[in-house]
């Protein structure tokens, strides 16, 4: 058995901290030292890592409140952060071990591999990639982290960045679609838990490439996953492709 570890809960009475307490409670090798949501103040002292499925704003100040005292390391899973609270999470992982994903399911970090690799072989010129993601009706970000994760591996083939040629949504009458664009929608509907969809679409074919989390606990089996990888890094912005061993050190 692998040696005992103590975690923190961030966003413990959200869905997904829910579903990570689930995982935690069923584990042998961890002891659940914190549970806590946002206005509450944790004795971080007591845990290993933390992991966190909160909002944007108390994800930064975690993890500037675990910088300013070395430790513990975090699991971040939080979307929807602005370019300056991602700087401000890069600073942090100057002193502490960070894993952020924007999905930490496994099958969804094989589908953006493949993203990227069909991404590098289609021409931009005949090609067009579209981005669909459907979730349930609370979720206020859009698109969704994994959508931009997916967008950031088809703009990585075609070595682009995608800030230059992300689409808005369509809507109303407009000029057409111009080649080499990357395109977004987002649904929202009832208890979605998460469904991604990459079209590449040509004049003469069409190629998708999809995932759909059938139960959220598969998310929280990804972070406890990176929780037990991470506790022991030394600090850095490490993600699932360093998690899972995808990418070299």
């Amino acid at each position: 058995m692998s040696a005992i570890f103590h975690a923190g809960i961030s966003g413990a009475r959200g869905r997904m901290g829910r579903a990570v307490s689930a995982v935690l409670d069923a584990r042998e090798d961890v002891v659940v030292a914190a549970r806590f949501d946002r206005g509450e103040t944790p004795d971080l002292s007591l845990c290993d890592v933390v992991i966190d499925f909160s909002t944007a704003d108390a994800s930064v100040e975690l993890a500037q409140a675990c910088a300013a005292r070395g430790g513990p390391a975090l699991v971040i899973g939080s979307t929807g952060l602005t370019p300056e609270q991602d700087a401000e999470i890069l600073k942090a992982a100057e002193r502490i071990a960070i894993v952020r994903s924007g999905n930490f399911s496994l099958g969804v970090n094989i589908l953006i591999g493949l993203v990227e690799h069909a991404a590098q072989r289609l021409d931009a010129r005949d090609w067009d990639i579209e981005i669909l993601e459907t979730h349930h009706r609370k979720k206020v970000d859009a698109p969704s982290g994994t959508a931009l994760m997916l967008g950031e591996a088809a703009a990585s083939g075609r070595n682009v960045d995608l800030a230059e040629v992300r689409s808005a949504p369509y809507d109303g009458v407009g000029e057409p679609r111009e080649a080499g664009r990357i395109g977004f929608a987002s649904l929202r509907a009832g208890g979605v838990i998460g469904e991604h969809t990459v079209l590449f679409a040509s004049d003469d074919e069409t190629l998708t490439l999809s995932h759909s989390a059938i139960d959220r606990s598969l998310f929280a089996k990804g972070a406890v996953a990176a929780a037990a990888w991470v506790r022991s890094r030394p600090p850095g912005l490490y993600d699932m492709q360093d998690v899972l061993g995808f990418r070299q050190a």
